[in-house]
């Protein structure tokens, strides 16, 4: 929670203490909040100290919409019609415009912009993988494609439309992590064709999903977390599964956070047939 309310000296003695973190002017919070609590409450305290109009948005806007992000901001993003006067906040990001009425919502009491043009706004400013994040996760929560591609056709011509334009044909819902797009994004980056999420394959257990693939090719790929097998029960019942998927024919290669992109790339080649990579400058 905000310490605003705190006296001046048992706020010092806890920042000796190293028990709080400052997030704006009078305000702090404690200093073991995880990094997506520290940048949620430093939106909380921006909003406290802005007396102009002004909506949350870009990285900030997604975090306030529960979207994932690649790379937690430890700037504030909002959208304002005025500069931020003589002496601007070094920890606030402006982008300065109006905003249409239909591209704000509110969230917690927050103003914010809408999913849209949270995702239309990050693809247009944020390199290929964060921005991809943020469009899969948008996808996923319901947002039209074709809402954020005709809103990109009103804004001809700005910074990073056209690489927001292709960015958003490679979007997919099915993403279930950034993890997930990540390891999709690396494979489109080396010349893939492009992958399908979500690959359904029947077995003698049932139906199972596989985080994508080229099903051309009976190929799965699977990203494991960290936390993904909690207990022996849940190592024993994943096992039964890869076994089951292997039965039909299928491949599987699995990928970690710690497989950089060039071996990721390499093993996925391998049980894969030749075929003529697809260049994607677009991705790089």
């Amino acid at each position: 929670m905000l310490a605003r309310d705190h006296t001046d000296t048992a706020i010092a003695s806890r920042i000796r203490a190293q028990q709080l973190v400052r997030v704006g002017r009078g305000a702090y919070v404690d200093q073991d909040l995880a990094p997506r609590e520290l940048a949620l409450a430093r939106i909380a305290a921006a909003h406290e100290r802005l007396g102009t109009a002004h909506w949350f948005s870009h990285e900030s806007a997604a975090l306030l919409l529960g979207l994932p992000v690649w790379r937690v901001p430890t700037t504030v993003h909002l959208r304002t019609t005025n500069s931020g006067g003589r002496r601007p906040d070094p920890s606030l990001r402006r982008h300065r415009g109006p905003v249409q009425p239909e591209l704000v919502t509110e969230v917690h009491g927050l103003p914010v912009t809408s999913l849209t043009l949270t995702a239309v706004d990050c693809a247009r400013t944020l390199p290929p993988l964060p921005a991809l994040v943020v469009l899969d996760a948008a996808l996923g929560t319901g947002m039209d494609p074709a809402e954020a591609r005709a809103l990109l056709d009103t804004i001809p011509g700005q910074r990073g439309v056209r690489r927001a334009q292709a960015l958003l044909g490679y979007a997919d819902g099915g993403a279930e992590s950034p993890q997930e797009t990540a390891t999709r994004l690396f494979l489109l980056r080396a010349g893939f064709p492009v992958p399908t999420t979500q690959v359904q394959v029947d077995t003698r257990l049932g139906a199972y999903w596989s985080d994508l693939g080229f099903p051309q090719w009976r190929l799965l790929v699977e990203y494991d977390g960290r936390d993904k097998y909690t207990s022996p029960q849940a190592l024993f019942a994943e096992k039964r599964r890869q076994d089951a998927i292997t039965e039909t024919g299928h491949t599987m290669v699995r990928t970690t956070a710690e497989d950089r992109p060039t071996q990721l790339v390499a093993r996925v080649r391998t049980h894969a047939p030749p075929f003529d990579p697809i260049p994607r400058p677009e991705l790089q």
